[in-house]
């Protein structure tokens, strides 16, 4: 029994959302229906006024450069660019965050030495940790988070949350986070089930 899907749901700006499920109950779904990926569904999905299923391709790439932030499951990076560009390109685009405070936060997770090597070089938890500080490099209301920290260890775990809550604290963003286990690595307004 999902309590997340066939139901109206609302979250409000500046909640931290946990979407708690098994592996294949349609987590990364969800997310991507939230990030306007998908579009095959009944129903509909409202960004303050906006249905995103009504949105041509360039408005939702607006809002999505202005409100939604992400970090895909996947990480989607670019494998043969280095740390430092794949970071540099949202960075840029965005103009939100500048190359200091970018850089800051990859020593932060331990990426500082790291920065001009390729991608595709890093293992999948420092790929993650690339991922994680791309998705804080450009402004957002809602940030998305798609079993972000499954591939960190628990001490590389616990620097990412803390980055990721001064990121969103500044702005009051919502979080909403996927896993396949409870957590508490943030202080959850409400916890649905797939």
């Amino acid at each position: 029994n999902a309590t997340a899907w066939e139901q109206d749901l609302v979250f409000n700006q500046g909640e931290h959302i946990l979407v708690q499920g098994p592996s294949g109950s349609g987590k990364t779904l969800f997310i991507n229906t939230l990030y306007g990926l998908r579009k095959d569904f009944a129903g509909k999905v409202h960004w303050s006024s906006f249905n995103l299923k009504e949105l041509t391709a360039m408005q939702l790439s607006q809002l999505r450069a202005a409100s939604i932030s992400i970090v895909f499951q996947d990480m989607r990076l670019f494998p043969e660019l280095t740390v430092w560009e794949n970071i540099d390109i949202k960075r840029r685009i965005t103009d939100t965050v500048t190359g200091y405070d970018a850089e800051q936060w990859l020593e932060r997770l331990g990426m500082g030495n790291k920065l001009d090597v390729e991608v595709s070089q890093l293992s999948v938890g420092e790929q993650q940790r690339v991922a994680i500080v791309r998705a804080l490099s450009q402004p957002f209301e809602w940030l998305l988070l798609d079993e972000p920290f499954s591939y960190l260890d628990f001490f590389n775990r616990q620097k990412a949350i803390a980055l990721i809550k001064e990121v969103a604290g500044f702005t009051r963003a919502g979080i909403i986070v996927t896993s396949v286990t409870a957590n508490e690595d943030f202080v959850y307004d409400k916890k649905m089930l797939l």
